[in-house]
């Protein structure tokens, strides 16, 4: 008998494919948002209201994926052997939340076939951020909206 299910519900993230991995981001831009970090406690971060430079504001994607680790040092690239140290990933995401054995939810593009789900859900950062661009170094900390502590247990 086959299983019918879809393949986020019977691959692991490292049974996936190319194009299987790709399509569980829910483009909600979330992970392009700038971090600050505590120096003094690794456990501790800051979102800030500003997006990462490559970040299309209006389309809430990369204007260069397949070079945005070249153009942006701070840029991490995803993966299955990975997910487990970025704890700074948002806790919707669709990777940390299969990693951690949860199922996506009700509003994610796979399960809806609207890419559009995630801004009417609210997991989108459209409309609500402004370009790295546009920002001095220096005044990011003025841009700060939430702290988060990763520990977990």
């Amino acid at each position: 008998m086959s299983d019918n299910r879809p393949f986020y519900e019977r691959k692991s993230l490292s049974e996936m494919s190319d194009s299987e991995w790709e399509s569980l981001c829910d483009g909600c831009g979330k992970c392009c948002v700038v971090i600050l970090g505590d120096e003094d406690d690794p456990d501790t971060f800051w979102r800030t209201n500003v997006g990462c430079k490559l970040l299309d504001l209006k389309a809430v994607r990369c204007t260069d994926y397949a070079n945005r680790q070249t153009r942006v040092p701070g840029c991490v690239r995803l993966s299955a052997k990975n997910i487990d140290q970025l704890k700074w990933m948002p806790d919707t995401c669709a990777y940390r939340l299969l990693n951690e054995g949860q199922s996506l939810p009700d509003w994610h593009p796979l399960k809806t076939g609207d890419p559009e789900s995630v801004v009417r859900a609210g997991h989108s950062v459209k409309g609500k951020l402004i370009s790295e661009n546009d920002v001095e170094e220096g005044d990011l900390e003025a841009h700060i909206v939430s702290r988060q502590d990763t520990k977990r247990g």
